[in-house]
């Protein structure tokens, strides 16, 4: 597990929003209620929770800067 900056990828932001398999869930209506995301995965869910604890992100840090 890494700790401190996240160097931020452009290109993985695209392809997750252009995904066809984000797609076909979101439009079958298949998406987990706010909350109950380590129903479907708990494994990922426990590493996103330390993740995001430990990373920050620079693009947060320039939108408080210029708010």
């Amino acid at each position: 597990m890494k700790f401190g900056f996240r160097k931020p990828s452009i290109k993985k932001r695209i392809t997750t929003r252009t995904s066809i398999k984000r797609q076909i869930i979101h439009r079958a209506g298949l998406k987990m209620p706010r909350g109950y995301w380590w129903l479907r995965s708990p494994k990922k869910y426990a590493y996103n929770k330390v993740y995001k604890r430990t990373m920050f992100d620079v693009f947060k840090i320039l939108k408080k800067l210029f708010k």
